[in-house]
């Protein structure tokens, strides 16, 4: 089922990400003729959710495809510009073989963001959606307008995740802080400085070059970082920082 639509008016979101300071928005206005592509094996459910935003959204363009098979098969999509949005049903995103769907699916979407409607707002299944190359996640508790200002705020180069989500994210982080006086005992001036990158959402190669270092030395502290953080990726480190870690320096500097 396809549905295409007029242009719609550019409108400026107003959902900020706070995954990263590095996250920009640009103009919604070239983007706005994106189609939502749902992926859903679930007929009823995927057929029920089209029918939502088509009454809730009529301006935007919305089909669905039982799998990544026939998503990959629909010659009127190929090539077309759109967002893909991956529901994970009742599995979870940490088990492998999601991991490798959704893998898979970034890859062959190309340029088109991916969204995940996963089943919880459990901190592992949200980082491993982004590190499995996903720019959004969206609990099932979310609601059609939060799937269309994802869609809309993706189109434009953004990341996504529901306030709700954000605040999920810092209560499971504060059920085991990590005291900062024996972080901060472990941790050098330079790796600190690091920390302070790290966070900001920083790339290796900025690093490297703002600190005056070769990227291979930012490898190795960032890899001792994440050990004395007992985090499993970089991701989870800059959520550990922000959340735990540079917070009271932040209120002083305030």
């Amino acid at each position: 089922m396809e549905h295409s639509s007029d242009a719609v008016a550019a409108s400026k979101p107003d959902f900020e990400p706070q995954i990263s300071a590095t996250v920009s928005v640009p103009s919604l206005s070239a983007d706005r003729h994106r189609t939502l592509v749902a992926i859903d094996p679930r007929t009823l459910e995927r057929q029920c959710f089209l029918r939502c935003v088509e009454l809730a959204h009529p301006d935007l363009p919305v089909t669905g495809c039982g799998s990544i098979a026939e998503w990959q098969a629909r010659a009127d999509l190929a090539g077309a510009a759109q967002v893909v949005l991956y529901n994970t049903g009742n599995r979870e995103v940490a088990e492998p073989a999601v991991q490798a769907e959704l893998t898979a699916l970034v890859a062959a979407a190309g340029p088109s963001p991916v969204l995940v409607l996963g089943v919880s707002n459990d901190l592992r299944e949200m980082i491993t959606a982004f590190d499995c190359g996903a720019k959004g996640y969206l609990p099932a508790s979310v609601g059609i307008d939060d799937i269309v200002e994802a869609t809309r705020l993706t189109s434009s180069g953004g990341i996504f995740l529901p306030m709700a989500s954000l605040g999920a994210l810092r209560e499971a982080l504060a059920n085991k802080p990590e005291p900062r006086s024996s972080v901060e005992d472990q941790l050098t001036e330079r790796q600190l400085a690091v920390c302070n990158a790290l966070r900001r959402g920083k790339s290796n190669k900025i690093i490297a070059y703002e600190l005056n270092l070769c990227e291979s030395t930012v490898k190795v502290h960032i890899r001792n970082i994440m050990k004395k953080l007992r985090a499993t990726n970089r991701t989870e480190a800059a959520f550990k920082l922000n959340a735990t870690y540079f917070d009271s320096e932040d209120a002083r500097a305030n």
